[in-house]
């Protein structure tokens, strides 16, 4: 929100003395952030004054070129010695003898920088500018030199406190909660209570309307989304009048373009009350204005050019001829004030914010009113700003009022807030009385009763974000000081820290870390084309998400049930930055919906919940795991003086799951199987741990890999990561520690070729029984000692018993079962 220091000091009565930097400092105080202090004209010095045109003599040049040598009286002060006018060359036609024009005198500096002196041009000595809005940072008049009305200025007079070329303007970030400060009258009023000064509120203007005439008709069929519409009409208005020049200023200077006096002066009340305001040509309307909600079918074509296809959800404004407008957010281009226009009819409504903000969102159309209304907007204002939009028009476009007004509905009832005198300084620390409360909430425009030792607290209507006695303490502290409120820091209770689970989940990100792995953190948000390019089946249970109320994105309506989609799309926007080598990682949760899961509740705020209502919570939440997901391609090992360099393999992403089972201590199983979406069949691998398939880790499916636009034969794995810490024997009751030495036999098998070799190893532990402490494979070997068709696989074997120290015989009887038990299960044979 931009807000010029000039245009402020209209409303309130602001010290003198008070610098920009120390205004935007209250302000920032009162919680309306300071983003930047725009200095507007800094570049213009030295006299820039009004001058009287005295001649202006067209004389013709050999370029086909026509320039006037004109006589300029710019006052005794600043005219030649002995009080003569100035020669000045210009190429401009649009004014004459006897106009008042802007004259840049030598020494004086344009935008640009241009500075101005006097120099020969066309035979003659220019001494100054006749200047044009252009030429000093304004739009000036749309035909070139500006030309001042008769009467409103004394030749001599400084030109740019005249025209306001030079301002200070801040520019405010307004809190969504905040949106009466997305208005002259909501910033004045807010600097009012920071410096105790008067505030003048705009909006405080006659209403003229007669209670015994109609105005134009108008019908709400949702009352709902459309509580208040005031309706006013100005007729015999003259559309060529010009839009006064403080008035086309003052828009530019909040970022806005002049376009005509009927346009200008609705956007000039919406920027000064905080009222969006629109105008119909009331000879291009067909019968009663309607509010309704949209049908199947229709159309509308906005002011923006675009014709846009309406739906059901979307507020609109109909006449007889279909919908015209959609309400809150644009207008229509078949009603819009013209050059033709002489009758106008001002609607000044007050649209639901939610309903609003949809629409918008809906037709991807964020516009100045909507940015208001889905903030908020004071509930009473449509009235007055009507009148104020009626007045300005007929004073500089001419005109008359209507007697008649249409007033559809009215303001709704404010809410009362009940809060403990003494609660804003138990929240702040800080000693505030109830006098000072109440004074504080008064100033805010709070109606207050002091009973006893309670408030009871009435929000004006443009508050609707004051609704819990919290936020009456937070406009307490306000007005008080945020600055006065003590820094101090809570005292950690003793004995509290990390869970296991959270310290064992902290240590999967540093093995990641470690291993080379980059952590990144995506959106918890996909839609049915994340899906397709993972190769999803239709069937497949990933595809039944939890679905959003209000999702951010159309095309990303639900929580996602895999973390793959968002790694791959970081994946995809890292390679198309340049980066050849990439490996990353994420942990987050995933949510999967319950079958027939209850409603969830809404409770209040003001106390916590019962371990009943709790529990009600809990079972209307999806379920909803913690995965870890990683993917990496390019190089694994880069190319050096030290040797070859190796790409990333189907083989890292199984290591990186080992690591990461290792770490927290728990065995792993990985054996090939049916592989799903969206990995490679033939180079991915089944991970399981205690026997339950916790994820899939190896090589994604080459069409993955070209849906994403990523390079062929990247790697990646998923795991449940819930399930993988759970099984941590870090979470049970300790392990007993063996005192006694260890003792190591190596044994090698023979097994068919296709029998996976973890297969073999799970085998030996069933056969090894609790003396056998641990099974390694160490080699895998086929040649000529070998059968056709089958492997060796020699494993290192650990025993241990907890209370004695093992014998030959033992260590042999051991090593003898687990054999024996890994022939029955996979046909091994022991090589001797």
């Amino acid at each position: 929100m931009r807000v010029p220091v000039s245009w402020l000091r209209d409303y309130v009565d602001l010290p003198a003395d008070l610098t920009t930097a120390a205004l935007a400092d209250r302000l920032t105080m009162l919680d309306l952030k300071l983003e930047e202090i725009d200095t507007v004209g800094a570049e213009l010095s030295g006299p820039i004054v009004v001058g009287r045109v005295l001649s202006a003599e067209p004389e013709p040049q050999k370029n086909g070129k026509t320039i006037n040598w004109c006589s300029v009286d710019v006052g005794e002060e600043h005219n030649a010695d002995g009080n003569a006018p100035r020669g000045i060359v210009c190429g401009a036609h649009n004014f004459g003898p006897g106009d008042l024009v802007v004259v840049a005198l030598p020494g004086s500096v344009l935008p640009g920088p241009f500075p101005i002196s006097s120099r020969k041009t066309y035979g003659h000595v220019s001494d100054g500018m006749i200047c044009s809005g252009a030429e000093l940072g304004t739009t000036g008049d749309p035909d070139g030199i500006i030309v001042l009305p008769a009467g409103s200025a004394e030749v001599g007079d400084d030109a740019v406190a005249l025209l306001g070329l030079r301002d200070d303007v801040l520019d405010l970030e307004i809190n969504p909660d905040r949106a009466y400060a997305l208005s002259m009258r909501g910033v004045a009023r807010d600097a009012a209570i920071g410096y105790d000064v008067p505030f003048h509120d705009p909006a405080d203007v006659a209403l003229t309307a007669d209670g015994s005439a109609d105005g134009y008709p108008v019908v709400v069929e949702d009352t709902v989304a459309c509580p208040v519409f005031v309706a006013r009409t100005v007729t015999g208005f003259d559309p060529a009048a010009p839009t006064p020049r403080w008035m086309a200023r003052r828009l530019e200077l909040m970022g806005m373009r002049p376009i005509s006096l009927a346009v200008d002066v609705t956007n000039y009340v919406m920027l000064e009350l905080g009222q969006p305001i629109h105008g119909y040509d009331r000879a291009a309307l067909r019968g009663p204005l309607t509010v309704r909600r949209g049908r199947p079918g229709e159309k509308v074509t906005t002011l923006d050019d675009v014709v846009r296809d309406v739906t059901p959800e979307d507020l609109l404004i109909t006449d007889e001829s279909g919908p015209i407008g959609l309400a809150g957010v644009m207008g229509g281009q078949a009603t819009e004030l013209s050059e033709t226009t002489t009758d106008i009819v001002i609607e000044a409504a007050h649209f639901d914010a939610p309903t609003v903000a949809r629409t918008a969102r809906l037709q991807k159309l964020s516009s100045e009113a909507s940015r208001r209304f889905e903030r908020g907007v004071d509930t009473a204002l449509p009235p007055y700003a009507a009148q104020r939009v009626a007045d300005l028009l007929v004073a500089f476009g001419g005109g008359v009022i209507e007697p008649g007004a249409t007033v559809v509905g009215g303001p709704p009832a404010q809410p009362q807030v009940t809060l403990g005198e003494d609660l804003p300084a138990r929240i702040s620390g800080v000693d505030i009385p109830a006098a000072t409360a109440v004074t504080a909430l008064e100033a805010n425009g709070c109606t207050v009763e002091h009973d006893g030792g309670t408030l009871t607290v009435v929000p004006p209507t443009w508050r609707p974000d004051l609704t819990d006695s919290y936020d009456m303490v937070e406009e307490v502290l306000r007005y008080v000081g945020y600055d006065k409120v003590p820094s101090l820091l809570p005292h950690a209770p003793a004995g509290r820290g990390l869970t296991p689970e959270q310290r064992l989940r902290r240590r999967v990100g540093q093995v990641m870390a470690g291993a080379g792995y980059v952590e990144v953190k995506t959106f918890p948000f996909a839609g049915p084309a994340d899906f397709d390019k993972l190769g999803l089946a239709d069937d497949d249970l990933r595809r039944d998400q939890v679905l959003l109320e209000n999702p951010l994105s159309a095309e990303e309506p639900g929580l996602t049930t895999t973390l793959m989609s968002g790694a791959m799309k970081a994946l995809a926007l890292n390679v198309g930055r340049g980066h050849d080598d990439v490996a990353i990682f994420e942990t987050g949760r995933v949510f999967f919906p319950k079958p027939e899961a209850p409603e969830a509740p809404i409770y209040g705020v003001d106390r916590a919940p019962s371990a009943e209502e709790s529990a009600a919570l809990d079972a209307a939440l999806p379920e909803q795991p913690q995965h870890l997901v990683l993917v990496a391609t390019g190089r694994r090992e880069r190319a050096g003086w030290w040797g070859d360099g190796r790409r990333v393999q189907w083989g890292d992403a199984i290591e990186a799951v080992r690591r990461v089972t290792e770490a927290v201590h728990v065995p792993v199983h990985v054996e090939a199987g049916v592989i799903p979406a969206p990995w490679h069949p033939g180079r991915t691998a089944i991970v399981s741990v205690c026997g339950e398939v916790v994820g899939y880790a190896g090589e994604l499916h080459p069409r993955v890999c070209r849906a994403y636009g990523v390079p062929a034969r990247t790697v990646g794995a998923e795991i449940d990561l819930d399930a993988v810490v759970s099984a941590s024997p870090v979470l049970g009751p300790r392990p007993a520690f063996s005192t006694y030495p260890v003792a190591k036999e190596d044994v090698a098998v023979v097994v068919a070729s296709d029998v996976p070799s973890a297969d073999v190893a799970q085998a030996l532990v069933e056969g090894g029984g609790d003396l056998l402490e641990s099974v390694r494979l160490f080699d895998v070997y086929t040649g000529e000692q070998v059968p056709a068709g089958h492997k060796s696989l020699a494993f290192a074997l650990r025993m241990r018993a907890p209370d004695r120290t093992l014998t030959e015989a033992e260590t042999a009887e051991v090593r003898a079962a687990a054999v024996a038990r890994a022939a029955e299960l996979t046909g091994a044979v022991q090589r001797t």
